[in-house]
């Protein structure tokens, strides 16, 4: 579970510190016979800061109460 919390936390903080990610889709414009016209398109995903707070938090709970090894 500590583990688990661990990456949690470190997602969390680097969702706060970027706030989201970019990417390019390949879109086909048009086709004329062995012609085609493609246009590259840019798309951004934005990640709300709650969303990386609460990560962060949730992450932080994990690795607290995350069940280390007991001893009998």
């Amino acid at each position: 579970m500590r583990m688990i919390g661990l990456i949690i936390v470190i997602l969390g903080a680097l969702a706060l510190g970027y706030g989201g990610f970019t990417y390019v889709t390949r879109d086909t414009v048009a086709k004329v016979g062995d012609v085609k016209v493609t246009a590259d398109k840019e798309n951004t995903v934005w990640i709300p800061p709650v969303v990386g707070g609460v990560a962060v938090a949730a992450g932080l709970v994990l690795m607290v109460v995350g069940g280390g090894r007991k001893d009998a």
